[in-house]
């Protein structure tokens, strides 16, 4: 039988693991964390999110957490949405896809969609894309269309990807925005027009169709600027 003061002595190693210098015992201490979900590790989980700089120790944080009680968990992720730091932004997010409680839908901040950070916006995405209420989600494909073109090749994909699994909703925005004069939203639209017809074809193979038909297209080069899908200039 464990006693309170061993109980004690094991949730302040776990809570001294976490703020460790040394990655793999963050990682030892958060999967200790999740296996024996304690309130008292909540805040503690939350904090480390928004500042570990590992990827695998930070999946395993969001791990821990949705092994807590949501109703202790959600409002703590919740308020990390509006953290002045972007790593807490993009991994409590992160974090509320694992969860993937719909109902908090309505207490995501839509700026999360356009966020200035590349990784939080994509984060956004993938999480607006699980939890959107189905009447909802023609809405949401007007805010990600508006951000077809933007940034590098890893931020169109993650772009091309949300538009493609967000479904029928999805496509009278993306095909409007294939006739947009902008070379880089155009090529942008018609890569995840063409990875919605055929997934299995790829994104690169998207995009080199796309560069061809923005080449070639009425309002396309020769000697103009060509979306290259990698990056803006």
């Amino acid at each position: 039988m464990t006693t309170p003061k061993a109980e004690t002595t094991t949730t302040a190693r776990v809570l001294a693991g976490l703020r460790h210098d040394d990655s793999s015992v963050r990682l030892r201490a958060a999967l200790a964390s999740g296996s024996a979900p304690d309130p008292g590790f909540v805040e503690p989980l939350v904090e480390r999110c928004g500042v570990e700089p590992v990827f695998h120790v930070r999946d395993m944080l969001t791990w821990a957490l949705t092994r807590h009680p949501a109703t202790v968990t959600v409002p703590r992720v919740l308020a990390e949405l509006g953290s002045p730091n972007a790593r807490a932004r993009s991994q409590a997010l992160h974090t509320l896809s694992k969860i993937g409680d719909r109902s908090v839908w309505p207490a995501v901040p839509r700026s999360l969609l356009t966020d200035p950070d590349d990784e939080v916006a994509r984060t956004a995405w993938r999480t607006a894309v699980l939890l959107v209420p189905e009447d909802e989600a023609a809405e949401l494909a007007e805010v990600l269309v508006s951000q077809l073109g933007r940034g590098g090749r890893e931020t169109h994909l993650s772009l091309s990807r949300a538009l493609v699994e967000l479904g029928e909703p999805a496509v009278p925005p993306v095909r409007a925005a294939a006739d947009r004069p902008d070379p880089r939203v155009r090529g942008h639209a018609l890569a995840t027009e063409l990875l919605r017809r055929d997934p299995e074809a790829g994104f690169a193979y998207a995009v080199e169709e796309a560069k061809r038909v923005v080449s070639l297209g009425p309002d396309g080069p020769p000697g103009g600027e060509e979306w290259d899908g990698r990056a803006d200039r």
